[in-house]
């Protein structure tokens, strides 16, 4: 759009705001500027250092405003899963579920998740790291064996430990709880079976002829998703089940 300058014969060009653009020096330039016009390289190491705090320190304020903002309006995750055996019937929340509810509402607020693994003589870690866009992230990590337990094959065996290492972990981080949680829960105080005590449960397993015909079900039945998470106040209840099996 052209216009002329009253009170004189001119025309000036009227640039849209959304047209402007501010340029920025990238930091090369800056550092480049700054060494031709007589600066050392000392004060430019400090001054670049002290640039990085004050970036990091910036978004790991972003970062827990984010995660404020996302536990002030969590997700409900219910339990999407439902296990029914003889006379049991119990539900969980799958792996699928609890990360797409996470996932969509930590995304609203510049938060994403992802899951580095490990494997060793210890077992599979698996660590839940949320990112927010400005770079800070912070992770928690759980370990565990693979779940050996039913008809599984090595692979589906890391990818059961692997899937509910995922759950617990993204669940551990930010805070959250399936609906209704109950024996799938993690807290603090909870206490799991010692290895003298998953040696005797895996043992008394794998020598049972009924529930060596379907580990699997028997497993859903008695509520245990891997010997390893079961907890030390069930230990009687399970040993119980275990040789009540096929009586």
């Amino acid at each position: 759009m052209e216009d002329k300058k009253p009170g004189t014969g001119s025309e000036i060009t009227v640039i849209p705001e959304e047209e402007i653009s501010i340029y920025e020096p990238s930091p090369m330039e800056m550092a480049t500027s700054f060494m031709n016009s007589g600066g050392d390289l000392a004060t430019l190491e400090k001054m670049m250092s002290l640039q990085r705090e004050h970036d990091a320190y910036q978004a790991k304020k972003a970062f827990t405003r984010a995660m404020a903002e996302f536990k002030a309006n969590p997700p409900t995750i219910g339990k999407d899963k439902r296990v029914a055996y003889k006379q049991t019937n119990y539900s969980h929340a799958s792996l699928g579920n609890v990360t797409k509810q996470i996932n969509k509402s930590l995304g609203e607020h510049g938060l994403s998740a992802s899951w580095p693994l490990e494997q060793d003589n210890a077992g599979i870690k698996v660590t839940c790291t949320i990112t927010h866009e400005l770079g800070h992230s912070e992770s928690t990590s759980l370990t565990a064996p693979s779940d050996s337990t039913g008809s599984k094959n090595t692979i589906q065996a890391m990818g059961s430990t692997i899937s509910y290492l995922q759950r617990y972990t993204i669940l551990a981080l930010t805070g959250l709880a399936t609906e209704d949680q109950d024996d799938d829960g993690i807290t603090a105080e909870v206490r799991y079976i010692d290895e003298r005590q998953i040696s005797e449960i895996t043992d008394l397993l794998n020598s049972n002829e009924t529930i060596a015909a379907d580990q699997d079900a028997f497993m859903k039945w008695a509520g245990i998703e891997t010997v390893e998470t079961i907890k030390a106040n069930d230990y009687g209840r399970v040993i119980s089940a275990i040789k009540g099996a096929g009586k």
